[in-house]
């Protein structure tokens, strides 16, 4: 696999047909109506209408021959259920995925597509994290989650998981879940030395809003560019600014020592482009990344039927591969 050098942020390569097929699905886009966090009623209809369109999911990986096993573990008396999608040979790692959703929907089922196309190509087990949602939940509950999980996957030194190199997957809101958990696990420093990489898709890293979410317009794909900063707020509406900054509920501000290389993506027409970008550049003083900025793409591109979504999905795989490999060696 070839690619950007370690710390690089470089635009991704498209090609004119690639560039203008993104540019008419947006157009698309503009028609629908943006995800917004006003209040509790909406995340629960979406919620309901992603569990109903999911019922016979299991079909989908019969297909490949694969199947899911829905495990409980238990860790400071808060159950955390996990989704386990194992290969149809011998596992060369671990992918610890943590879903998307703006924190009040989605669940550990929702990237099925995505994962068992990991499972395939990269011969990996996928563990992917059924987080509380914030809903009912406090963000710092979603955070303890998805710590449980990565301390009950790197804790395993005797069983399915012993000696395999562990690879964290995190996107939008998971992607700030999946730093916030790297983050916390420097209280475990012998946990950290065994995650090999982390590959984050256009994440949230600061609660208070970076500056281009703050100037997000009206315009907007995907997301509710003027709502944003409200839709935060209602995440921890007994700080202030300045105590959302703090990490790890900010990410971008924490230490980021003996932190493993990076790979992460981001459009340019997504108003969380700061995020990754200061992100990234924060992380490159410890650590080797990769940066790629996506012309003309928005926010949750991975989950669009282009080429450029297809391309970056399969350069995302190779990487993976590429980082257990260098563990092993």
């Amino acid at each position: 696999m070839s690619g950007a050098e370690p710390g690089a942020r470089t635009p991704w390569p498209v090609s004119e047909s690639a560039l203008l097929q993104v540019r008419a699905f947006n157009k698309k886009l503009a028609w629908l109506p943006r995800f917004k966090i006003r209040n509790r009623v909406a995340p629960f209809l979406i919620q309901s209408l992603l569990r109903a369109g999911q019922l016979g999911g299991g079909r989908k990986l019969l297909k490949h021959g694969l199947t899911a096993e829905t495990k409980t573990i238990g860790a400071n008396d808060v159950p955390v259920p996990v989704r386990i999608i194992r290969p149809k040979g011998k596992a060369q790692g671990v992918v610890l995925d943590i879903h998307g959703g703006g924190w009040v929907i989605g669940n550990a089922q929702m990237n099925d597509d995505l994962n068992i196309a990991m499972v395939n190509a990269c011969e990996v087990t996928v563990v992917s994290v059924d987080y509380r949602l914030a809903v009912s939940t406090p963000i710092e509950g979603l955070m303890e989650d998805c710590l449980s999980a990565a301390r009950w996957l790197l804790s395993d030194v005797t069983g399915e998981f012993a000696d395999l190199p562990v690879v964290v997957v995190g996107e939008s809101a998971g992607g700030h879940l999946a730093a916030a958990t790297l983050l916390a696990l420097k209280s475990y420093p012998e946990l950290l030395r065994r995650v090999s990489g982390a590959l984050l898709y256009y994440g949230v890293y600061d609660l208070a809003g970076t500056a281009s979410v703050r100037a997000a317009p009206r315009e907007t794909l995907v997301l509710d560019g003027p709502g944003m900063i409200d839709a935060l707020r209602r995440l921890t509406p007994e700080l202030n600014d300045e105590q959302r900054r703090q990490p790890p509920l900010s990410p971008l501000y924490g230490d980021f020592t003996d932190f493993p290389p990076a790979l992460m993506f981001v459009g340019e027409l997504d108003p969380l482009l700061d995020d990754t970008l200061e992100m990234a550049d924060r992380w490159a003083e410890s650590a080797p990344v990769e940066m790629h900025l996506l012309p003309s793409s928005p926010h949750g591109f991975i989950h669009f039927q282009t080429t450029v979504a297809a391309d970056v999905l399969a350069y995302s795989r190779a990487w993976i591969t590429d980082r257990l490999k260098a563990s092993d060696a």
